[in-house]
């Protein structure tokens, strides 16, 4: 079973990322802010979970522990899928998921692409509190200047297939809300839903 992946990123997708190690290349799953966040060449630890079914292995890694864990969790809910419990992490981080789960916040939850109302409830109810409560740091690092954030932010929705006109709007739309470029990129794939331009 692997765990752990340490190699260079040789290919980056929307949402998968080929990761070399061992004169291996793995396919590997990846949200797609963490796709955003590799550089080709660069190398990269990611906690790796295996989904192994019948006609096919998958393998989806994290930047963290905390969002492995995460993931983990989310899949143990009725309905819920490997392709769901990813797709929550790009549009939630695990400490926005943990606040929407102890405030019972199940519009929160159905911005996760693939939840309807009743599956939203449903991950409320089962997942109760199995998360823990959000670890809200109190020292935040400084972020980079807003022009510098929506500039890379739109560069990155362009990179994932939208037209620079459409990625612009999308991020100005968000922009001034003292978001940091990560969770502008949330925003911005929440707002874009799966439109291409």
């Amino acid at each position: 079973m692997i765990a752990l992946l340490t190699g260079t990123v040789e290919h980056i997708g929307l949402d998968e990322v080929t990761v070399v190690n061992g004169g291996i290349g793995w396919a590997v799953k990846v949200t797609p802010p963490t796709a955003h966040s590799l550089i080709r060449g660069n190398e990269v630890t990611l906690h790796i979970v295996m989904d192994v079914k019948e006609d096919a292995i998958t393998l989806f890694g994290f930047p963290t522990r905390d969002e492995k864990d995460v993931f983990t969790v989310i899949r143990t809910v009725s309905g819920v899928g490997p392709r769901i419990a990813l797709a929550a992490l790009a549009v939630l981080t695990p400490d926005q998921l943990r606040d929407a789960l102890a405030q019972k916040d199940s519009a929160q939850i159905r911005k996760i692409p693939g939840v309807g109302p009743k599956l939203a409830d449903r991950i409320v109810l089962e997942i109760g509190n199995k998360l823990g409560p959000a670890a809200h740091a109190e020292d935040v690092p400084s972020e980079p200047d807003s022009d510098e954030v929506t500039e890379e932010v739109t560069a990155a929705l362009v990179q994932l297939g939208w037209t620079q006109a459409i990625a612009r709007k999308a991020v100005d739309s968000l922009a001034g809300q003292g978001m940091g470029a990560s969770d502008l990129l949330r925003a911005s794939l929440i707002k874009l839903g799966g439109t291409r331009g």
